[in-house]
């Protein structure tokens, strides 16, 4: 796989960051148009044929100019997911991020991963154990990758900082989140690797950090939650991660605490209960990598070469909600086919009608 030239950057980004547009979106339309130079020429009349109330908004190649000359001058470097360096891990989900800005160590993401997520509010003492955790894990040979969020994350990236971790942030990779952490990023910038799908300079909103929850598991072999209340952020990377096959481990608890009741659910669940890196590194040695096939954004989308027909847009419209609904459930309940419906959705989202989410799960807007 070779590594796109400046020009194929300026148009993957313009695609990318085009109104929107998200990893679904983004591989259908290279795989029906070939290169992302010619899916921006057939983005507006998209847009206008689904109904859009406004015309599609593209950067233009100045706008991608200056993210690129932004990134060169903080020493990031734009990985996509043709190039041979893309993290397989992540090339292997339906579909990869399209684009990865990567900041320090980039070999990091080819080596084992394992996540370490839990609570920003987290005790002194399980702050103290996700340390130990994280620094035994990468004793071991594991790369620790976590979410520089405030308490079990910090307290893992801390642990790992001799042996190699990994930062997916929500906003770009220059966005240090919390404020206090800039100490933290900049030495996980210099003996780590800090990674964002998001653009230099973007700060994090709260809709980012599903996407950067979905890169913390893509990245890693298993993922493991060290302290988590029940509607924590922590429990939808556990979530993905199982969507995605991976392990899920969680550090039991005392029913006394809120902060051990999504962990104690995790195990009820049937995740891997952990009281020392041992426990993980016992299930993860085996698993040398994922095993699945890699992908490309080329690879994933199921080719339509015709716009689909308006009444199937409609009727995949009249079948969506608020909740989300998997496209083969859509397909089955409408009597269509999977690249149709794939193709409907794609539309209704570059109307603004619809939202596309990981894992093949879609909802209206």
């Amino acid at each position: 796989m070779s590594t796109l030239s400046r020009a194929e950057q300026i148009d993957w980004l313009r695609l990318a960051r085009a109104d929107n547009v998200g990893p679904v979106t983004f591989a259908f339309l290279l795989k029906r148009h070939g290169s992302a130079a010619k899916a921006l020429k057939a983005l507006p009349d998209m847009a206008r044929r689904t109904g859009s109330a406004r015309a599609a908004v593209i950067p233009t190649v100045e706008d991608a100019e200056r993210e690129l000359g932004a990134g060169d001058a903080i020493g990031a470097e734009l990985i996509s997911a043709l190039d041979e360096r893309f993290p397989t891990p992540l090339a292997v989900l339906d579909p990869p991020p399209p684009l990865l800005w990567v900041m320090g160590d980039a070999t990091l993401l080819s080596r084992r991963c394992v996540a370490i997520v839990g609570a920003r509010i987290a005790s002194a003492a399980g702050q103290r154990f996700a340390k130990t955790l994280a620094a035994d894990l990468g004793d071991a040979g594991f790369v620790v990758v976590s979410g520089m969020a405030r308490g079990i994350d910090s307290a893992a990236h801390a642990g790992a900082l001799h042996s190699g971790t990994v930062a997916v942030l929500a906003g770009g990779v220059d966005d240090v989140y919390p404020p206090e952490h800039g100490d933290l990023h900049a030495e996980i910038a210099r003996y780590g690797c800090v990674v964002s799908e998001r653009p230099i300079g973007y700060n994090a909103r709260a809709a980012d950090f599903p996407r950067r929850n979905r890169i913390i598991s893509g990245l890693s072999l298993g993922v493991l939650v060290v302290e988590a209340e029940l509607k924590s952020g922590s429990l939808i990377t556990a979530r993905l991660a199982n969507e995605q096959g991976r392990e899920v481990f969680a550090v039991p608890g005392s029913p006394m605490d809120p902060r051990s009741r999504g962990t104690n659910d995790l195990l009820r669940q049937g995740a891997t209960l952990v009281e020392e890196a041992a426990d993980v590194i016992r299930v993860l040695e085996a698993q040398s990598s994922v095993a699945a096939p890699r992908m490309t954004p080329l690879d994933w989308a199921a080719e339509t070469e015709n716009a689909v027909a308006e009444p199937t847009v409609e009727a995949i419209q009249r079948l969506l909600s608020p909740s989300p609904t998997p496209l083969d459930e859509l397909a089955r309940a409408a009597g269509t086919p999977m690249p149709e419906v794939l193709a409907a959705v794609v539309e209704l989202s570059l109307a603004g009608r619809a939202d596309v989410l990981s894992g093949g799960m879609v909802v209206a807007r």
